[in-house]
Order: structure tokens, then sequence, then C-alpha cells
């Protein structure tokens, strides 16, 4: 198991308007209910330089619904990549996410509001805690390990890490499934329970609390 690596580098910069979080104590039972989503840093030593990735993940399925590399931290790239989360996979009923400026920026939340979803906001990290993870399992599982030497390369290792996280990397919280194949047996009611995840206060771990 690798080990953790400290995030050092700030990716969050709290924006002037807030919103409740929505999701302490929410119970998920399908798909597109809630959708977790944050900012990261990748360093590329090649180019001794930082690129950003944004993250969206189904927090039922796990699935990583949307994503985007870019050179910068501005609203537009979180904007892009929940386009596509929505185009993919319709929308979420909450999109939760850290109080940044660039979920806070009009642009994206008029984006939201305009697609019907309700936003939620986190105080604190450990309350992005799914987002958070994804972001660590990412960086220290794959791009660690092919380590891209240049922006184009990221791109690509990004895109391939992101399908592969959601085409073969199996949960237990899943049943050791992988995402995608269990938001199709899911959908096709192939799965012999299909769970209930409790967000708890506080520990904002999932932990399965009943199934169907």
């Amino acid at each position: 198991r690798l080990a953790y690596k400290k995030n050092y580098r700030r990716t969050t910069f709290c924006g002037s308007i807030y919103y409740p979080n929505l999701i302490k104590g929410y119970s998920v039972s399908t798909p597109n209910t809630i959708w977790q989503t944050d900012i990261t840093y990748i360093y590329v030593k090649q180019e001794d330089k930082f690129y950003y990735a944004v993250f969206i993940i189904d927090v039922y399925t796990k699935k990583i619904v949307g994503h985007k590399v870019s050179g910068h931290m501005r609203a537009t790239a979180n904007k892009e990549a929940l386009l596509e989360a929505i185009k993919d996979n319709g929308c979420p009923r909450i999109h939760h996410s850290d109080r940044g400026s660039q979920y806070s920026s009009l642009e994206y939340t008029q984006l939201l509001k305009s697609n019907n979803i309700d936003i939620s906001m986190a105080l604190s990290a450990q309350d992005n805690a799914y987002a958070e993870r994804v972001n660590k399992t990412i960086k220290e599982e794959y791009l660690d390990y092919w380590k891209p030497k240049n922006y184009s390369q990221l791109k690509s290792c990004v895109a391939k890490a992101v399908t592969h996280y959601n085409t073969k990397r199996k949960h237990n919280h899943l049943d050791r499934i992988a995402p995608a194949d269990f938001e199709t047996m899911w959908y096709k009611n192939e799965l012999k329970t299909k769970p209930i995840f409790s967000i708890f206060d506080k520990e904002n771990n999932l932990k399965t609390v009943n199934t169907i």
C-alpha cells in the first residue's frame, strides 16, 4: 500500500458565497444522487511545473463521471468537467464540493441552478472526503507510476487512469465490482442486493447501513 503524501500546495481559496452542507447523514441508494468534486495539483518534474485536475465522482457508484486537466485554477476548468459529466450521465440531485472560489463562482453556480441541481458545500476537506480520496488514488496509484513528462502526456495519462479506475478497479463497498460495472448492473437489476450508503457526520466515510 502506498504511503500517504501530504498535499502541500494549496488548491482551495474560499469564495465569498457559501452554501450549506446538505449531505451529512444523507442516505444514498441510487446513482446520480450525490456528486462530489475537488481540484488537485499534479507536479510534472521534467517541466518543473504544476498542473491541475478536476474530478467529479458519483458517491453511490464511485464512478468518476467527469474530469478536466488544465494549467490553471480558474472556474472554467471545473465548468468543463461538470458539462462533460452532465452530458454523459445526466444530472445529480446534489452537487457537493469544498468552498473553493471556483465552485462558488457565478458561472459555476448558475450552471448548477440551471440544471436544477442542489448546491452543497463542505466546511473542511474532511467533509469532502470521497473526492479527496479519488485525488489521492489517481495521483499515487497511477500518475506516480506512469510519470508523465509533459502536459500532453499528463492529459493522456489522466484519461487512461479514469478509464481504468471506472472499469477495472474493484471496490469493497461495491462487493468487489468496478464502478462502471456496478452502475450497469444496478440499472439492469442484476445485483444480488442494492446497497444503501449513509454519509456520516464527522466520519464522512461511506458505510453500508442497509440493503434492499
